[in-house]
Formats: structure tokens, C-alpha cells, sequence
């Protein structure tokens, strides 16, 4: 399938392991620059924690990770391997480390570390990037709804609307959803209506289960 995996959304998880107390966030975030200020922000939020660890993975750019004091390879690279296998790009993940008193071990962290980066991917679901192509559809007011509901079958998004004596919906789709939503159209209106292209777009698609 085309297209790239990224967060659907920011999220927050949270468990304590053996009276350690692990906060995960996850952010979609477009370049290094973005996703040092949320760990920045994170570190400032959690400043008496004993730990902030986190990785990012930007889409042809920057993979870093930071073990912040945990031992060697039992926190960031156990969160960023998270990512790499699932395949999921441009995210940003900070886990938060309050320390209970017991110690966990190399395993114990490494899987602490794990769980907290597939739990907060899990509350944010992915969504898939690509090509979506862009249209003009012209509607009249009686049939805006219904229209409405016809783009979204066809697995298109109304981006916004210009209203005047004819509505005229920017509407995106991708695949044949274009082709397949032209010919209700045609069948809606009589042949009255006919959209016209405007351009194509890089864009995220619905909420997805994180893989």
C-alpha cells in the first residue's frame, strides 16, 4: 500500500511496574526542531522525575533516542524499536520515569520502556499519508447533504466550502474514490453537475489500529 504510517493523534498512557511509575506521550511531529521542544516541554513538566526518556523518528530525517540515565540500551532503543517495526514515521515519544524504589533490572526496563511506547501508540492510532487528489464540486442547496453523504462513501473529506447563489465543496479523495463519487454525481444531478480538478495534496487518512 502507498503511502506512510504517522500518530493519528497525541496521546497519554500510563502503568506502574513493581512501584515505578512509567507517563508516556506520543506527538505526530514534522521535524527535529518540533520534536526537541516536546521533549524539552516533557523534561520541564516532569522535572523531578529521575528519568525522562524518549526517541523520535522524522521521515527522511533524524532517528535519535536517549536512555536519560537508564542503563545502556534498556530504554530509548527498546521505545524506538517500537516505531521501526511497526513502521510508524514523523512521531515524537517521551516516557517518564518515576522511580518506586525497586530496582527492575536491564529485561525488566527494556520491557517496561516497550510497553509504555506500544501503549501510547496504541491510544493514538496511526493514520496513513498520501497522495489524496483534490476537486471543485459544485452542489446546489436542495442537494448539500446528500452530496455530502456521497463524498463520504466514496471515501473522500469535504475540506470547506464556498457558498454563494451555488455551493461549491473542496472536497479530497484517494484512490478511484474520485471517479467513483463523479459518476453519483452525474447520477444525482441529472448530468447538471460535474466536478473539476484542483490539484493533488500530501494528507493523513482515517484512525487505523496501530499495527
Amino acid at each position: 500500500m502507498s503511502g506512510y504510517l504517522v500518530p493519528f493523534e497525541t496521546a497519554e498512557s500510563e502503568f506502574t511496574e513493581k512501584r515505578s511509575r512509567f507517563i508516556s506521550h506520543l506527538w505526530r511531529v514534522e521535524s527535529e526542531e518540533e520534536a526537541r521542544g516536546r521533549i524539552e516541554e516533557m523534561k520541564k513538566r516532569y522535572y523531578d522525575a529521575r528519568h525522562n526518556c524518549w526517541c523520535y523518528v522524522i521521515r527522511d530525517g533524524a532517528v535519535r533516542y536517549s536512555d536519560d540515565g537508564e542503563p545502556q540500551g534498556t530504554a530509548g532503543q527498546p521505545m524506538l524499536n517500537v516505531f521501526t517495526r511497526t513502521g510508524v514515521e514523523n512521531v515524537c515519544c517521551v516516557v517518564t520515569r518515576y522511580f518506586g524504589g525497586v530496582l527492575l533490572g536491564a529485561g525488566g526496563l527494556t520491557r517496561a520502556y516497550s510497553k509504555g511506547a506500544r501503549d501510547v501508540l496504541t491510544a493514538s492510532g496511526v493514520c496513513r499519508v498520501s497522495t489524496w487528489t483534490l476537486w471543485n464540486v459544485p452542489c446546489t442547496y436542495p442537494l448539500l447533504e446528500r452530496v455530502k453523504l456521497e463524498v463520504s462513501a466514496a471515501g473522500g473529506s469535504v475540506r470547506d466550502a464556498e457558498y454563494g447563489a451555488q455551493i461549491v465543496l473542496h472536497a479530497a479523495f484517494t484512490g478511484d474514490g474520485a471517479e467513483n463519487f463523479s459518476r453519483r454525481l452525474t447520477e444525482l444531478s441529472a448530468g447538471g453537475l460535474a466536478m473539476t480538478a484542483a490539484g493533488e495534496e500530501l494528507m493523513p487518512g482515517a484512525r487505523e489500529e496501530a499495527p
